[in-house]
């Protein structure tokens, strides 16, 4: 009983070690998309985005 118990403990903590690793590669892989997001409308700036990014620097600074 003491044995199956503990088994139980283990497997729980395994189970929030999993769902922590799979989160944080999740957030890993899904800042890297807007990286690439960001990195793209750089590249290829519409007239609007461009003008929407000035003004959001001079509101910054």
């Amino acid at each position: 009983m003491e044995m199956k118990m503990r088994r139980v403990v283990k497997e729980k903590r395994f189970w929030v070690a999993s769902f922590l690793l799979a989160w944080a590669a999740a957030l890993q892989g899904h800042m890297m998309w807007m990286q690439r997001q960001d990195a793209f409308k750089q590249k290829f700036p519409s007239n609007s985005n461009a003008n929407d990014d000035h003004h959001h620097a001079s509101a910054d600074s």
